[in-house]
């Protein structure tokens, strides 16, 4: 099956779709003024490169996990998980059972479906990417399909 380009191309780096951003580590710090207080943030710079449509993260545990995150949504249209490290377990409404994400794994969480973080090893280290990069998390009393099963 043929495809055919959603452009004309090549183009001019001047004229690309989304600009050259390279963040090697040295040059990128951590920083802990994220949602969650066990881990720290390094952005990777493709909301830069991309104008805002996505968004990068560096996620890695510094302390160890001690409570669940609550359910919880976002107001994003993608949102995935690659696991560098360890493991992370989570809970997604409409799924019975938790699921537990290991390092080599990537998940793709259902954009805007409430979810919980459970549990997660203190090694855990991780890629966030999702769309777009400017959101809202929007905090759920309970499990959310329970208070709409009654």
């Amino acid at each position: 099956m043929s495809k055919t380009a959603r452009y004309q191309g090549p183009l001019p780096l001047d004229q690309a779709k989304s600009k050259f951003v390279l963040t090697p580590l040295e040059d990128s710090r951590f920083h802990r003024d994220g949602p969650r207080a066990n881990v720290e943030y390094r952005d990777l710079g493709m909301a830069e490169a991309s104008g805002g449509r996505i968004s990068a993260k560096h996620i890695r545990a510094v302390q160890p996990f001690d409570k669940e995150t609550g359910w919880h949504w976002h107001d994003m249209t993608a949102h995935f998980v690659y696991v560098l490290k360890g493991w992370v377990e989570f809970r997604f409404d409409g799924m019975p059972e938790p699921v537990t994400v290991v390092a080599g794994s990537c998940l793709s969480q259902p954009a805007g479906v409430a979810h919980n973080v459970i549990r997660q090893s203190d090694d855990l280290e991780l890629i966030e990417i999702n769309t777009p990069a400017d959101y809202v998390t929007v905090e759920c009393s309970g499990l959310p399909s329970a208070r709409t099963a009654s």
